[in-house]
């Protein structure tokens, strides 16, 4: 099965022609959309558009770089649509939330210590839920490690992975998956190929981060979408030397093995 494991189709870049876009996706062949929550106010639209359409799927949690303009408050409303959606079969995952290390002013100083506590209250509300999470790790990887260690969560998705091969390996040992979308696809993008290529490929799944992290033969478009799932799933396939069949068989197996929920959603009964 295809699957695109992390997409924002409720993103304003497909405000115009988003019916079309799911069903490029359709065309294409794509089991399964995985539609990550970024901040409270969206709650509500990921799991209507998920359930919109039969490959519909979604997480909810506050990004990192939400969380600046986040309250307090924001933990409880998300432990509340937890709760209120626990029985929602569309509901895979705690999302998208982690640590981002990259943009200066929310980096450093109180901006960096709220999103830290953000992610660790997440953490306990995935532990809580019984659910994994779908992470955004940028420069952060060594932090975000931390967390987990101590954190109890089920696993998950290190989403857009871009660490080293050590680091790599220590989310692997700690039961979760690295997300391999459009980046890849850069001949530059050295490190994340090599990765692509020495991590078992039980260990990826596949990924869009649309319409962010547009593949290669995009650079015209700048907009990622999911449909471009497939032809990444090539280009992962002649890195590894493997076939394509082979590949979406085996990173399919492995997002239902870190969402379980996700599994249970396409192969019910």
């Amino acid at each position: 099965m295809l699957l695109d494991t992390h997409c924002h189709l409720d993103a304003s870049e497909f405000n115009q022609d988003r019916e079309l876009v799911i069903g490029r996706a359709q065309h294409a062949g794509l089991a399964a959309i995985v539609i990550p929550a970024v901040e409270v106010s969206n709650f509500d639209t990921v799991r209507l558009l998920a359930h919109q359409f039969a490959q519909g799927a979604y997480a909810l949690g506050i990004h990192p770089m939400y969380v600046e303009r986040a309250e307090s408050g924001d933990l409880e409303i998300l432990r509340n649509a937890l709760v209120a959606r626990k029985d929602d079969s569309k509901l895979i995952a705690v999302g998208e939330i982690g640590l981002d290390f990259f943009i200066p002013e929310i980096s450093q100083g109180a901006a960096r210590d709220k999103q830290e506590m953000f992610f660790q209250a997440q953490l306990e509300l995935a532990r809580e839920f019984d659910l994994p999470v779908l992470m955004h790790v940028r420069r952060s990887q060594d932090v975000i490690l931390k967390y987990l260690r101590r954190s109890g969560v089920s696993g998950g998705i290190a989403h857009a992975f871009n660490g080293s091969f050590q680091q790599a390996q220590q989310f692997l040992d700690l039961g979760f998956a690295l997300g391999i979308g459009g980046a890849m696809t850069y001949s530059r993008a050295l490190q994340i190929r090599r990765l692509a290529t020495e991590i078992s490929l039980e260990s990826l799944v596949l990924e869009t981060d649309a319409p962010d992290i547009a593949p290669e033969w995009m650079t015209h478009t700048r907009r990622n979408e999911p449909a471009e799932i497939a032809r990444i799933a090539q280009v992962l396939a002649d890195l590894r030397g493997e076939s394509l069949s082979e590949v979406i068989h085996a990173t399919a197996h492995t997002a239902f093995r870190v969402c379980p929920r996700l599994g249970s959603l396409l192969k019910p009964g």
